[in-house]
């Protein structure tokens, strides 16, 4: 089971001394993946849905992973996750296709369907039929990735007769990897059938089982895609992590577990919390 953190480019220690110098930490550290999420706007005043303040700082997700991707040499990079309905599927495939070039094939993209009705509104997406969108989006991605001469039609996104590149992967060619975030029948649907892996969160070993019996249901009414292998887990615990829910968290089939610094604000507070979470991981395994 690896180690990942996410959250930090939010709210915490978003200038560029303080990401540079947390992110070569984190790599040091063996975490092997670093997160980050994305909202566009935020409702103003705050609604109850909303899990940030509208004047809590956010960076733009691929933004900073390319920032990241600079000043780290091997920590894989991942959205979690793009809001994908409120984005242009064709400019988000060349953006993320060229993130993960230039990252030496190191992006994930965590992708959801959304829920801040204002955000959707001001970004001029309906929420109806969000999910359908997704799914296209998904779709549509990967074929201009992966296909030789590629084309899509669909309700929200057609093309054809175009082609881009630089393509992921370089020489050998291949998709990026495209992982499910949400906990919903729909998302787990789509985990299933359209993702690489799924990322969720919560806060014990307890919620995440209750999640893996919603992909256990989803898996049983639809039938996943030998294309797509195994579903990879990533999970994320909602606060301060024990060796001993680590160990549950294996136990469960984890593969990537994730640890969450926020709201801690000071850089030396998130260097200290992940120092601590690295060591309960060595020493969960001694």
């Amino acid at each position: 089971m690896e180690l990942g953190v996410n959250g930090l480019n939010a709210k915490a220690a978003i200038g560029p001394r303080a990401t540079a110098r947390l992110a070569r930490l984190a790599e040091e550290l063996g975490y092997r993946s670093w997160w980050a999420g994305e909202h566009v706007v935020l409702p103003s005043p705050r609604t109850p849905e909303s899990p940030m303040a509208p004047t809590d700082p956010i960076v733009d997700p691929l933004v900073h992973l390319a920032y990241v991707a600079a000043v780290t040499t091997t920590i894989r990079l991942g959205t979690a996750v793009v809001i994908l309905p409120q984005r242009n599927p064709v400019v988000l495939a060349k953006q993320a296709a060229s993130l993960d070039v230039l990252s030496g094939g190191r992006l994930t993209l965590g992708v959801g369907a959304g829920y801040l009705e204002p955000e959707m509104t001001a970004v001029g997406v309906p929420m109806a039929g969000r999910g359908r969108r997704t799914d296209e989006y998904i779709d549509a991605m990967r074929a201009l990735w992966t296909e030789e001469a590629p084309a899509y039609h669909g309700t929200f996104v057609s093309f054809a007769k175009v082609d881009a590149h630089p393509r992921p992967g370089g020489e050998t060619v291949r998709a990026i990897p495209i992982v499910i975030g949400g906990h919903s029948p729909a998302a787990f649907r789509r985990a299933v059938l359209r993702g690489d892996g799924w990322f969720g969160n919560g806060d014990s070993p307890a919620d995440l089982r209750r999640h893996l019996a919603g992909l256990a249901e989803a898996a049983r009414l639809a039938a996943r895609p030998p294309r797509l292998g195994r579903l990879e887990i990533t999970w994320m615990q909602l606060g301060p992590l024990s060796a001993g829910q680590m160990e549950q968290y294996a136990e469960l089939g984890v593969d990537r577990l994730v640890v969450y610094p926020l709201p801690l604000e000071d850089p030396d507070d998130v260097a200290r919390f992940l120092e601590r979470h690295a060591i309960s991981r060595l020493l969960d395994h001694e």
